[in-house]
């Protein structure tokens, strides 16, 4: 969404409503938001799986109620709560990831893909990664949505 083009105003009601949404979302399936981040936001899952699935249903409700696409990055490992925020190079990757990603699109870690194996969630390779503040690089999978699959057949 750019600004620019709405006006201050509506774009500000637009991410308030996008907000609202991404809460709703997150907490269907016991997620945890954490926090806003300019145009994103950070959240916390018990299962990888219910974190791909969610973004996925995020990802769509977005799409039809406010007509903007969102892209996703996925990890999983260790991180310090502070407060009501966490931290950590999990975060970190996290985020790098989330930065590859395109438009409805969910990126994971073969962190994340390890996790998955087994609960039906499709994954295609994105290739191996240099992240920025990463040291070892990182092989990335595409997490595809299974009625996304059944609509290229």
């Amino acid at each position: 969404m750019h600004a620019a083009l709405v006006g201050e105003i509506e774009a500000r009601g637009i991410l308030d409503r996008h907000d609202d949404l991404c809460r709703i979302e997150i907490g269907v399936c016991g997620g945890r938001w954490i926090k806003a981040t300019g145009d994103g936001l950070l959240a916390t899952f018990d299962s990888p799986s219910r974190a791909v699935r969610r973004e996925w249903a995020l990802s769509n409700r977005i799409r039809s109620e406010l007509d903007i696409e969102i892209r996703a990055g996925l990890h999983t490992g260790e991180s310090e709560a502070r407060d009501d925020d966490i931290a950590g190079m999990a975060v970190h990757q996290a985020a790098r990831i989330q930065g590859l990603a395109r438009n409805s699109e969910v990126l994971v870690s073969s962190s994340v893909g390890n996790l998955v194996a087994g609960s039906g969630i499709t994954l295609e390779g994105h290739g191996t990664h240099t992240l920025k503040g990463i040291a070892e690089p990182c092989e990335l999978y595409r997490a595809l949505c299974l009625s996304r699959l059944a609509t290229k057949a």
